[in-house]
């Protein structure tokens, strides 16, 4: 086992006192890689292009498997989720659709006019996860040349007018950034009063903004007294606006029968990284990105630090190496991360949107592990009895196999 997943190292923090499972089940999220995905970090070794097969072979198991939903990230390098999401829609039956979106490269009366039609074709399964930060050289791409700040105002501005829209009002608005004159909606999504608005960042501007407009406020896995502080903080300026709002966690999840197993796993998923790969990918965080989230993020492993991956127990920051925004995991046998997740429960966090490298195989993983701990039960509408044989029992509890040779 390497120095860098050794879960024997110590932490400062210590886990809060373990919950009954009895607790309210956690809303699992999953994950569509829609700028590709793999078996390692860091190299084109065992890669899986975002073909759309893949992709809707995640999503069907998601599906099936009991998870909540899906996030579909945004992004230069990712496919279009809202397409994606129109196209996987009528692949599956239950799945909420969290798509992300960035408010400054389009108008909020043309992004409500898309979201009340996807909410309609997946019969109120849609999800707005709105992304105000990030990269200013991407977004310079995209024609947008709005400063850290302003990117929030203006985003406080198209929600106020994306929101109104979608309850079906008339919207006369005259703002620093956005203006319009008798906008309405002629067709109105299915969920009501409209569908929820997700919503994630660590500056204050960003506070503002989830306090006032936002349903669900999304944090990135951090030690448990960050998350704590900038929780608080969202709730006592939500309360100063007369609202309350929920809350969300971002994070991976590598889960197996064992800890040694699992951590196993997470040294091997970084096993191909080089160091030069590391280097080059902390640099453009520190030069590209003026993400508050992203500096946090980068931070816990001391911009790069092999032998500084444990940043708490059972959360480990391996794969904010090279991977920008969301870089840590959880760590551990199912009974372990069951009991990390029930900590950041007790902080007020209701819904979990992870994901696991190769998505397809950890999905199964996590539902077939986790899920029993959290107390959440399958939801797979065509179950079926397992006959005698390879993977039945013979009435005595003693299993055997009739298959041929």
């Amino acid at each position: 086992m390497s120095q860098s997943t050794n879960p024997t190292q110590t932490h400062s923090q210590k886990p809060l006192a373990q919950k009954p499972l009895a607790q309210k089940p956690l809303d699992v999220f999953w994950f569509i890689p829609v700028s590709g995905d793999g078996s390692y970090l860091g190299t084109e070794q065992g890669h899986r292009p975002a073909d759309f097969g893949y992709l809707k072979q995640i999503a069907q198991a998601a599906d099936r498997l009991g998870f909540g939903g899906v996030l579909i990230p945004t992004g230069k390098s990712c496919d279009d989720p809202w397409i994606t999401a129109a196209a996987l829609a009528s692949h599956t039956e239950r799945l909420r659709f969290l798509l992300a979106l960035r408010p400054s490269v389009a108008l909020p009366t043309f992004v409500a006019r898309q979201a009340a039609a996807l909410d309609r074709i997946s019969n109120g399964r849609f999800l707005v996860n709105i992304v105000s930060g990030g990269n200013p050289t991407e977004l310079a791409g995209d024609g947008v040349f709005l400063p850290h700040d302003e990117r929030y105002a203006h985003a406080a501005e198209f929600l106020t007018i994306y929101r109104q829209l979608l309850e079906g009002k008339t919207v006369d608005f005259d703002g620093r950034y956005l203006q319009v004159k008798k906008a309405r909606l002629d067709f109105l999504p299915v969920q009501t009063p409209a569908p929820p608005i997700w919503f994630g960042g660590s500056s204050a501007p960003a506070i503002d903004v989830a306090a006032e407009h936002v349903d669900t406020y999304l944090t990135w896995g951090e030690p448990l007294d960050d998350v704590k502080i900038k929780l608080d903080a969202v709730r006592q300026r939500a309360k100063a606006f007369g609202r309350e709002v929920k809350f969300g966690l971002r994070i991976h999840l590598i889960v197996r029968e064992t800890d040694s197993e699992a951590w196993a796993a997470a040294d091997r998923l970084i096993s191909h990284l080089p160091d030069a790969a590391i280097e080059a990918a902390q640099k453009k965080f520190a030069q590209e990105s003026d993400s508050l989230g992203q500096k946090r993020m980068s931070a816990l492993h001391q911009g790069g630090k092999r032998d500084q991956l444990v940043i708490a127990p059972n959360l480990w920051a391996g794969i904010g190496l090279v991977r920008g925004g969301a870089g840590t995991a959880l760590v551990g046998d199912a009974k372990t991360v069951a009991e990390r997740l029930r900590d950041y429960q007790a902080l007020g966090i209701e819904t979990i949107i992870a994901s696991g490298y190769p998505h397809l195989e950890e999905a199964y993983k996590t539902a077939e592990l986790l899920f029993p701990q959290l107390g959440i039960h399958p939801t797979q509408a065509r179950r079926h009895a397992t006959e005698t044989g390879e993977f039945g029992t013979s009435g005595t509890g003693v299993t055997f196999s009739t298959a041929a040779s």
